[in-house]
């Protein structure tokens, strides 16, 4: 039902921000147009009610001028000492006001080694019309959002060292020292990694990290001085808000812009087995889409685009990938490949359930089988086919899936599986997950 957009086949080779904000942006706020006020005109000894025109013209009078008392010493002490105070309470003021700024911005900014750090939610951005402050347009949001998103393209060495383009997707920056993440289905299998920004430049890219799960993957190039997206808060999303997409469509579109809203959250989305929750958006969203940005009203990146639904006459259903979750899987790929506390099988798993399927793996029942192991401890054998986890049956990937996400490093996790025409029971200890 679901596709993700690459062409990539293979496996994966899996090879680490902090948060800054951003300075607050200026907030404009209505300014309302005051009554004109009457004035008034002296004309010989009456008061009359004119125009301002007829105050300009108005003859001056003659006033005049007091005379200066003096003023008693113990007032003018007084006077002296109340100017002194509120001269004092100036100084205060201003120098509280600077060191709690300093403060704040030092608690609120960290930096990502020497690569640049990440920015996180900013003031509201709004644009003034007239005398009343709006939301930004479509056009204000891809000029402040669109350099930060760039083309991906993936490949392998073929014969005599030629390069075979073999993917193309999207990814955004998120730290000015080159840190771009993305979808791992672009990069998935392939063994070079070509980058572009918008400005044009190109740059070979190097797999930092991936969290197949989640669908994420940090690649990293060396520059300085790029572009970042400002991450949004995604949990404070409502329905029907603007939701603008900036990718590279078909793999050679890139900086292609499309509006729409958001469509739904939280949407329980599997595909290749993995249970998301995603954004649904209305905005238009086409192969090459995957893993460039889903920006809000403000301009700040709320989603990484991973998917849509496939099917005659479908359309307007495009998924992205929460960025709060981005927010907390990408640094620890940064950090250190991959998320710690997971943990894994030792085995990779296939789901076999049609019987074109069944036929090709020369299986004669559908189900979910171990296609290969992973780690030299398994008791799993290649040729397996799970019955059931932990108590439950095993009908397809996702099943046992969600039942490893509930338990930790050295669990114990009790399989029951069909080898050789014989049900056996199996107690698995789970190792961590270091893809």
């Amino acid at each position: 039902m679901f596709e993700e957009y690459n062409t990539n086949q293979g496996q994966s080779t899996y090879p680490a921000w902090q948060e800054q904000t951003t300075q607050p942006q200026p907030v404009h706020y209505p300014v309302y147009p005051l009554q004109q006020a009457a004035e008034y005109h002296i004309t010989g000894s009456e008061l009359t009610q004119g125009s301002a025109a007829q105050v300009s013209t108005c003859t001056e009078l003659a006033i005049p001028t007091p005379k200066k008392q003096k003023m008693p010493t113990w007032k003018k002490k007084l006077v002296a000492i109340a100017a002194g105070a509120m001269l004092f309470s100036l100084l205060m003021g201003a120098g509280g006001g600077f060191l709690a700024g300093t403060l704040l911005d030092s608690r609120s900014s960290a930096s990502v080694s020497q690569s640049g750090s990440v920015q996180y939610q900013s003031v509201i951005r709004t644009a003034q019309v007239g005398n009343v402050s709006a939301e930004l347009s479509t056009a204000d949001i891809a000029a402040l959002a669109a350099d930060a998103v760039v083309e991906i393209t993936t490949g392998t060495s073929g014969r005599m060292g030629q390069y075979v383009t073999e993917g193309a997707g999207s990814g955004v920056i998120i730290t000015e020292g080159g840190y771009i993440v993305t979808n791992n289905h672009v990069v998935e299998g392939a063994n070079q990694i070509h980058v572009r920004t918008k400005s044009g430049e190109s740059y070979t890219a190097k797999l930092i990290g991936t969290d197949k799960e989640n669908d994420l993957a940090v690649l990293k190039i060396e520059a300085t001085g790029l572009t970042t997206a400002v991450f949004g808060d995604s949990s404070s999303l409502k329905v029907g808000e603007k939701a603008v997409a900036i990718g590279n469509p078909l793999g050679e579109l890139g900086g292609t812009v499309t509006e729409g809203i958001v469509s739904a959250l939280d949407r329980d989305i599997v595909i290749d087995g993995e249970s998301m929750k995603l954004l649904q958006t209305s905005a238009a969203i086409n192969p090459g889409n995957s893993g460039g940005g889903l920006f809000n009203s403000a301009g700040e990146l709320i989603g990484i685009v991973n998917a849509k639904s496939s099917g005659t006459g479908i359309e307007g259903l495009g998924f992205a990938i929460p960025a709060n979750l981005v927010k907390d899987i990408a640094p620890q790929l940064i950090e250190n490949g991959y998320v710690k506390g997971r943990v894994e099988l030792g085995a990779e798993l296939v789901e076999i359930n049609d019987i074109q399927t069944a036929m090709m793996y020369r299986v004669q029942q559908l189900g979910v089988y171990v296609l290969r192991t992973t780690t030299q401890s398994s008791d799993l054998k290649s040729g397996d086919r799970i019955i059931s986890a932990n108590g439950k049956e095993i009908l397809q990937n996702s099943d046992i899936n969600s039942i490893l996400s509930t338990l930790s490093v050295g669990d114990n996790i009790k399989l029951v599986v069909s080898r050789d025409n014989q049900v056996i029971e199996l107690n698995i200890s789970l190792p961590e997950k270091t893809n």
